[in-house]
């Protein structure tokens, strides 16, 4: 018997969708492959998520999604989508631990942030490497810290960073930003921030955290070490979206195209969170996201 309700991802989005899914009586099972919360469960400290003056750890803030979303019902599975099959009246999720079938679907996988891939990445995760300024800029105050990247949010993150750290640098491995020219120029003007242009981090490098990283010039191939307290990496997202190749609509960068009511291209499959393609990413408006795709499936399931 096909559920009423599934939703692929177990992040702000998905938990909300399942909230509100489960709430308004839908029979409704979420598919996580990790711990719940997504990106925002791997956070230390969300401090902009309204209702918590104070701050909320991450973590501690899913786990309250997870929660109230089961009291009402919803049921969490933990297991990896491997492919979906989505034309038609039921759909159909495959997994490490079986099939999922069910009426409607919203996909709420996320996305990740796009590695630089060199070596200390992965062990200073969190502890002075970090791919959200808002998230963890307050840690960093009257700290010197790197910012890799040349975009819009490269350099809206660096001048957000101003607010704490002592000292921000833009390393960009061009001569020039992309950034548009009025984030260029405020970034310019900003005493705070100065540039390595020509450059690259090919290690970060400590012992309990972050002290240095190293750097190469790109144009003359030497190598330096500087002193750095933190590293910001904004070189772009990576849609979790692998799983559904040739099943549906994407955008040039593997996002998933939505309508106003979150509904993608094939009726009965909608998408939440930073999975879809939009331009701002962030607990809150994931949440939002799940809200409005949850009462979009339920208004479609209802014409059935």
């Amino acid at each position: 018997m096909p559920h009423d309700l599934l939703i692929i991802g177990g992040g702000p989005a998905g938990l909300t969708a399942a909230l509100y899914g489960a709430r308004g009586g839908l029979d409704t099972v979420v598919l996580e492959m990790g711990a719940p919360g997504g990106q925002a469960g791997q956070t230390d400290r969300i401090e902009n998520y309204p209702g918590f003056p104070e701050g909320i750890n991450g973590m501690e803030l899913a786990m309250k999604f997870a929660e109230q979303a089961q009291r009402f019902g919803a049921r969490i599975e933990m297991t990896t989508v491997q492919r979906v099959e989505l034309n038609g009246e039921i759909k159909k999720a495959f997994t490490g631990s079986g099939e999922f079938t069910a009426r409607a679907i919203i996909i709420a996988s996320g996305a990740h942030p796009r590695p630089l891939g060199v070596p200390g990445e992965e062990e200073f995760r969190g502890r002075g490497v970090s791919y959200c300024a808002t998230c963890d800029g307050a840690f960093f105050r009257d700290k010197k810290v790197a910012v890799v990247g040349g975009g819009d949010s490269a350099v809206e993150e660096a001048l957000f960073l101003t607010r704490f750290a002592s000292q921000v640098t833009i390393i960009h491995r061009r001569d020039a930003l992309r950034a548009t020219k009025v984030l260029q120029e405020r970034a310019r003007d900003n005493p705070k921030i100065s540039f390595h242009w020509n450059t690259v981090v090919t290690r970060i490098m400590g012992r309990e955290k972050v002290s240095s990283l190293e750097l190469k010039d790109v144009k003359s191939g030497t190598t330096r070490e500087e002193a750095f307290d933190g590293i910001f990496i904004f070189i772009g997202l990576e849609p979790n979206t692998g799983f559904l190749k040739g099943a549906l609509t994407l955008d040039s960068q593997g996002y998933i195209v939505t309508r106003e009511n979150l509904a993608t291209s094939i009726p009965g499959v909608f998408a939440a969170g930073d999975v879809r393609s939009k331009d701002f990413r962030q607990v809150s408006t994931a949440v939002g996201d799940g809200a409005v795709a949850a009462m979009a499936a339920e208004r479609y399931l209802a014409g059935l």
